[in-house]
């Protein structure tokens, strides 16, 4: 894999030091979140298991891994990563005695890559095939960065009867872009250039962006390059369309309404030095849409809590799953 970084490459680099984004009526909403389960319930009995993998509806393979038994914890992965983010937390859960699952988003890692289906309502249908074909109830779902944005359209779109509690980790929830209702988003601008560094030199980006994603670019950061290494293999295993869409996917979707139909019991956990998606337009307005949200703020804590801030992430999942 590469080790150095180009002149352009590090133009890109404080590009992103600079972003503040990369990327990259309760009684009323569960009615409507009922009505929108059932008009998507057909689609969720087309879904076949086989193996480690399951055939959607309209012919996508997604890998997945299903671990132990227990209640049941459902992860859903952040860009450009795959299931393979979250074996820390997976493993320490597995440990203390529950049921873990998770799958490569259509697209990401060992899923196949079709042509189409990179958006959210797609991204949350998938996941309800997942979940109706392992029968699975009572879950937490927990989701990280664009991950966050599936688990809020998940409920949205299928309502909360297997749904437990929910958790947003680095979430992307509820709307990074720039609008006029969401002035202090980012404009479309700014993933234009994301998209177009994609485009440019994918290889590079994914090896770029881990400065600002693991805050390794903050003065005296202890960097990690096995987490360079790993975050980049998982990037360049994703393919290309997923890579370039999910930009869009992430950014451009409004989950306002979607966060609101949620009522079970929430986390909400993000480090104050996400240099990806920062704190102030992302978590603390997430647990304000939520009506029985927690709010855990990692003091210096940068996107990829998951992995540099593993223990304490996995007692603080720990403590919520048995609370």
């Amino acid at each position: 894999m590469p080790t150095t970084s180009t002149p352009e490459s590090a133009s890109r680099r404080s590009l992103l030091k600079g972003a503040a984004i990369a990327g990259a009526g309760l009684a009323a909403a569960g009615a409507s979140a009922n009505s929108a389960a059932a008009k998507t319930q057909a689609s969720v009995h087309a879904a076949k298991l086989a193996g480690d993998r399951l055939v959607t509806k309209d012919g996508a393979s997604l890998y997945f891994k299903d671990w132990g038994t227990g209640p049941a914890v459902v992860f859903s992965h952040g860009y450009p990563l795959s299931s393979d983010a979250w074996e820390d937390q997976m493993f320490f859960l597995l440990q203390n005695g529950y049921r873990v699952i998770a799958h490569d988003r259509r697209g990401f890692g060992r899923s196949s890559q079709p042509s189409s289906g990179y958006d959210y309502d797609t991204f949350a249908d998938d996941l309800a095939q997942l979940v109706e074909a392992l029968d699975l109830r009572e879950a937490t779902f927990v989701g990280h960065s664009m991950g966050g944005g599936e688990v809020a359209r998940y409920v949205a779109r299928h309502g909360q009867r297997r749904v437990a509690k929910v958790a947003f980790v680095s979430s992307v929830t509820p709307f990074l872009l720039k609008t006029a209702t969401n002035p202090n988003g980012a404009p479309k601008e700014l993933f234009d250039t994301f998209r177009a560094a994609v485009q440019a030199n994918r290889s590079q980006w994914n090896l770029d962006v881990t400065a600002p994603y693991y805050s390794f670019n903050r003065p005296g950061a202890h960097v990690s390059e096995g987490l360079r290494e790993s975050y980049w293999r998982q990037g360049q295993t994703t393919g290309f369309l997923a890579a370039y869409h999910a930009l869009g996917a992430f950014s451009e979707t409004d989950f306002r309404d979607d966060l609101k139909k949620i009522t079970v019991p929430a986390l909400v956990v993000h480090g104050s030095d996400d240099q990806i998606v920062p704190l102030e337009i992302s978590a603390k307005l997430t647990a304000g849409l939520l009506p029985h949200a927690k709010l855990i703020v990692y003091e210096g804590g940068s996107h990829g809590l998951l992995h540099v801030d593993k223990d304490r992430l996995n007692a603080d999942l720990l403590a919520f799953l048995r609370g």
